[in-house]
């Protein structure tokens, strides 16, 4: 039988009760994500997500989700407000990103994280800059879960280092 060892990945977050236990300058970014949500454009899921980046030159980027009736047409929030934030600001790093989500049908309590796609974009430019960015994550209400960094949702992420 062939010897293995197991590696064992263990994710860390700093864990509040609601948005009104958070620093002031994470408070403002969520709120900023929470307005931005309003405007998704999402009539297939009814499910509307806002993410709202905080750059390090202090400038606030938000976007939202954009569906289209071809599905892998759209666009999640983290990526619009992402690439947005690298068109506008060609070099600036940035330091937090928040998301929320609200739903038509029910109300999500719990918070929300970035998909698989978002990770990954996220994690290019945690890579591009050599800089952690925070992740601030929740739902409507409820607990807000705050990563220092994209790696405590994306372990063993794929980045640059591998196509050298």
């Amino acid at each position: 039988m062939p010897q293995s060892e197991k590696l064992q990945i263990i994710s860390s977050f700093e864990v509040y009760k609601n948005e009104q236990d958070l620093a002031n300058e994470d408070r403002l970014l969520l709120m900023h994500a929470k307005r931005s949500l309003e405007s998704a454009y999402a009539p297939y899921s009814h499910f509307n997500v806002g993410a709202a980046i905080l750059l390090e030159n202090g400038e606030i980027i938000t976007g939202n989700n954009q569906e289209n009736a071809a599905y892998p047409s759209g666009l999640c929030a983290e990526r619009v407000a992402i690439f947005y934030a690298g068109a506008k600001y060609p070099g600036v790093k940035i330091k937090s990103i928040a998301v929320s989500c609200k739903a038509e049908n029910q109300v999500i309590n719990d918070p929300v994280s970035p998909c698989g796609a978002c990770r990954q974009a996220i994690a290019e430019y945690e890579t591009r800059y050599a800089q952690k960015i925070r992740m601030i994550m929740a739902g409507e209400s409820g607990r807000v879960f705050i990563a220092e960094s994209i790696e405590s949702l994306l372990p063993l992420m794929f980045n640059r280092k591998y196509l050298k």
